[in-house]
């Protein structure tokens, strides 16, 4: 069984940038589809990001396509999402997805205008 457990959210004003990482243990080798959703509060949740744990074509969602970059270290069994400029309606509880199926604990977001 898959586990997830991301970090590296925080506060960041608008323009600024953020690292999440998403650690994969347990049968890393059942991991195939990785991604990064978001729940901002009263919405529903919604895709950013995914990739095969493999690597390859990663694909985004309109809203963060040319600022946020998905990736896999597979050395180091870690998703990664890197997110540049920032904007307030980034703001959200972001969480890693394996398989479409597991989901880790999340880790917030803020971003202050």
């Amino acid at each position: 069984e898959v586990q997830l457990v991301e970090s590296g959210g925080g506060l960041v004003q608008t323009g600024g940038s953020l690292r999440l990482s998403c650690v994969v243990s347990g049968s890393t080798f059942d991991a195939y589809a990785m991604g990064w959703l978001r729940q901002a509060p009263g919405k529903e949740r919604e895709g950013v990001a995914c990739i095969s744990f493999t690597g390859g074509d990663a694909y985004y969602s309109d809203a963060v396509r040319g600022r946020f970059t998905i990736s896999v270290d597979r050395a180091k069994a870690t998703v990664y999402l890197q997110m540049n400029n920032l904007k307030p309606e980034d703001t959200a509880v972001y969480y890693c997805n394996a398989n479409f199926a597991i989901w880790g604990q999340g880790t917030q977001v803020t971003v202050s205008s």
